[in-house]
Parts: structure tokens; sequence; C-alpha cells
């Protein structure tokens, strides 16, 4: 049920690299999990994994840190497999570290790289030249948001009409010292046709605090569903759901659940599966 990049004898060097950033025994930047999943829909979970290649010697950090939220998505693995479960859906999940690379940000982008999260210092990204940040985005960026157009184009193709995009997330409940009051949010830009039934199904559920655009906005950085939903006319949002409510499998699979319920009616919808621009 579950592809992964196989393994390489050789791991491809990007002319950028001095060395490998990825050694052969190590697995590649994507998982393509559910891979015949035929449901007309691609999950996309960015910031899944923890994991840093080895090359990076955990990038000067001590191991508390990639415990924490600004290592991971907390519980977005455990919801994303098991939504694709569900609803037989096919996912891609990121599987380093968004402290190596954050794959939901715009390469160039400070935040891509970042040199400070919450407050912590990354040691191995500081004053890294533009030789050493080309090597991470030919080697993780790039091979993940192929995956995901390829995934896309296989659904694509395969029905004949363009699949809906489903991006999970998570958020600390505490922030820049800021504490936030929702369970989940939604994010969007301008394509009302997902986020706009998926927060009128959730605000159904008894006291579950729901978020417009919060804490983060569609609309002001979501570069991962603006590149392969809003830019080609699909259907997509984002949610983000507190991690202090999805860490165990138990959390994950109540949210599966509550998605799963939303999605299987949003994605019956007229009109959904149709590339429009908004």
């Amino acid at each position: 049920m579950t592809h992964a990049v196989p393994p390489r004898s050789s791991p491809p060097q990007p002319p950028e690299c001095d060395a490998p950033l990825l050694g052969p025994d190590e697995p590649g930047p994507f998982e393509v999990y559910n891979a015949e999943g035929a449901a007309p829909l691609v999950i996309v979970t960015d910031h899944a994994s923890r994991r840093v290649p080895r090359a990076l010697d955990r990038l000067g950090l001590a191991d508390e840190h990639f415990d924490k939220h600004i290592a991971f998505d907390i519980g977005a693995d455990m919801i994303t497999r098991r939504l694709a479960d569900r609803l037989n859906a096919r996912a891609v999940l990121g599987t380093y570290s968004r402290l190596v690379i954050d794959l939901n940000r715009q390469p160039g982008d400070p935040g891509c790289i970042p040199e400070v999260s919450d407050r912590v210092p990354i040691p191995a990204n500081q004053g890294l030249d533009a030789r050493q940040a080309a090597c991470r985005i030919e080697t993780l960026h790039t091979p993940y948001h192929e995956a995901v157009n390829r995934e896309i184009a296989n659904v694509w193709r395969r029905d004949g009409r363009p699949p809906a995009l489903f991006s999970i997330h998570s958020f600390t409940p505490t922030l820049n010292g800021q504490d936030r009051a929702w369970d989940i949010g939604v994010l969007w830009n301008r394509d009302p046709r997902m986020p706009v039934p998926l927060i009128e199904h959730l605000r159904r559920w008894e006291g579950l605090r729901v978020g417009d655009n919060e804490p983060y906005s569609g609309r002001q950085l979501a570069y991962t569903i603006d590149t392969h939903g809003t830019a080609g006319g699909l259907a997509n949002c984002a949610v983000e759901i507190r991690q202090d409510h999805c860490a165990t499998p138990e959390e994950a699979g109540h949210w599966a659940d509550i998605l799963a319920d939303a999605l299987r009616h949003i994605l019956t919808l007229d009109g959904l599966h149709e590339a429009r621009k908004f």
C-alpha cells in the first residue's frame, strides 16, 4: 500500500552539492502513500518528518528540539495516513525536517532554510552560501514538488478531470509567547469550493473552535497549495490542527474521521472537479 522512493545504490547528486546530502541507505526526499488510491483527491503533507540527513549532523541542535513543533508538524503524518486510508486517496509526504528545508516556502525566502525558528537559532543554517542552499533545494525541495505534480497528473489523467488538493498541517498552541485558541483552522485563498463547505461542516461539531484563515492566512503564505492548486485552477485548501489535540494515534484517528466525513461529501459537490480561476 505504501510506496516510497526506491533504495538507491548511488544517490543522485545535484551539481550544486560538493558532497552528497543523502546517503545511499537514507530515505528519498518524499514518500507517496497509497499510490493506487482511487479517490479524486491528492493529500499533501509538507512537514511530516523530523528526520535530518546524516551529513548535516542534526543541524548542530540538541535532540530535544526534534520533539518540538519547530522540527515538524506533530501528528500530521499520522492524520495523513489515516485520512488517506479512510478515503482511499493517495498522499505525498515530505520525509525531512522543515528545519533542513521548509517545503511550504518559496526557495529564496529566508524562511525556506530558517536561521532561527521560534527563537531557537539553527547553527547549521547560519550563513549558508548560495551553493549550499541550492544543494538542499535540488536534493529535497524540487523532488518533493515534482512528486506532487506527478500525482496530480496521474489522477487527472486517470479520471479525465482534475483532482482536489488537500494539505495537512498542525500548529503549536503557543507561538512567540502568544496563545492560540482554535482547535482547527482552514486556510484558503480565493477558491471557496473546498474551504467554505469544510468550515460549515466543522462548525457543526459541538465545542469545536474552527478558524477561518487562522492561525495563519492562506491569502498571505501558502506556497504548496498555491503552486499546485491555485495556479492550475484546482479546488484546494489546507487545514491546521492544534498539536496538543493530535499527538497520539487515537487523536489522529479522531481527526481523520472528522475530515473524512466532511471530504466524502465535498468531493461529490458540483463544480469541484473543474479547473477554474477565482
